[in-house]
């Protein structure tokens, strides 16, 4: 069986969002035909344009009186490329989602090579650039973020991801519910994906303009996602506070014992120093402690959820369950 009749069944939805992209999209559009018409079932494209100050929306508008396939999504204003893309994955139509850039590094003929991996069992497989055509400073802010990526996501998810991607649209059960206005996808796709791999794809520069993410940009990223999701800096400050207290504690008992067995002993520095290590180290533990309570308020206002059914086999839970009847005994004597 080839690549193309084991993904022959597939009906897939595209993701593309858009920023000051009108140049690009009629290619776009043109390549990703190409690659999806003689290869899956049925296929949509949904370009979600993410507040463009160039003419992306109406290329779009042009775009789809002559496609019958695409959908366009205006938003109200520029709101960044996850949120973007939230927007398209929760009005995707298909069984498989995927998520390609708008600017053409990542080539539409690898869509098929990423739904073929996608047969074999998994959840979400990541089109991985075998090197990346960016800047010394654009890679180094990237290793930064996948760092960061790595505590909250775990090893596992982090060392795959990429935002070319395609993952089956029932993931999107685990993050229906999300209301939080600061989010990164990868985040989201963890809270249901189980089985998570990728392929090694090609990476071109970008034909036109720069990329949005600069440096300064991706650091606030990966600063929103480790503060947004992990609650590391609030236990780091617990247990900064916690070994500041215990130091400040040994200093104290060690300025007392040295008080009780030297009569000549005039509590000086040390005795300040340890007051102060131990009630400014109890402070810390108090504030990461309430930190704490703090952070779990915020994750149940994002809306994840306790967990994610993947299937519901057996009874329908709409039809009334009917139990067999008991037949009672009637004593005698009645």
């Amino acid at each position: 069986m080839d690549m193309t009749d084991s993904i022959a069944t597939f009906s897939v939805s595209v993701v593309v969002p858009v920023y000051n992209s009108q140049v690009t999209l009629e290619e776009l559009t043109t390549r990703i035909y190409a690659a999806l018409e003689p290869s899956v079932k049925s296929f949509e494209i949904i370009f979600v344009n993410d507040g463009s100050r160039d003419e992306s929306w109406q290329t779009i508008t042009s775009l789809i009186e002559r496609y019958a396939t695409i959908r366009g999504l205006n938003l109200m204003h520029n709101y960044g490329q996850h949120n973007a893309l939230l927007a398209g994955i929760l009005k995707a139509k298909y069984d498989i989602i995927v998520t390609i850039d708008d600017d053409l590094q990542h080539p539409p003929e690898e869509i098929p090579r990423l739904l073929s991996k996608l047969v074999e069992g998994y959840d979400v497989v990541y089109g991985k650039p075998e090197s990346r055509k960016h800047s010394h400073w654009r890679n180094f802010s990237s290793h930064i973020l996948k760092a960061v990526s790595k505590i909250v996501l775990g090893s596992e998810m982090s060392r795959h991801s990429s935002p070319f991607r395609a993952f089956r649209t029932i993931l999107r059960r685990g993050f229906e519910n999300f209301t939080d206005a600061q989010l990164s996808l990868e985040v989201l796709l963890s809270w249901s994906a189980c089985r998570v791999t990728h392929i090694l794809v090609q990476h071109h520069s970008r034909k036109i303009g720069k990329s949005g993410y600069t440096f300064g940009k991706l650091m606030v990223l990966a600063f929103n996602v480790l503060t947004g999701y992990s609650t590391l800096p609030l236990r780091l400050a617990s247990w900064l506070g916690f070994s500041t207290s215990v130091f400040g504690l040994l200093m104290f008992l060690y300025v007392v014992i040295r008080r009780l067995l030297q009569t000549s002993y005039v509590p000086g520095f040390a005795f300040i120093t340890a007051e102060i290590a131990l009630f400014a180290g109890l402070q810390l533990f108090a504030i990461g402690v309430i930190g704490e309570y703090i952070a779990r308020l915020h994750f149940r206002t994002m809306g994840k959820p306790p967990y994610v059914i993947r299937d519901d086999i057996g009874q329908s839970l709409d039809v009334p369950q009917q139990f067999p009847k008991i037949a009672q005994e009637t004593p005698e004597g009645l």
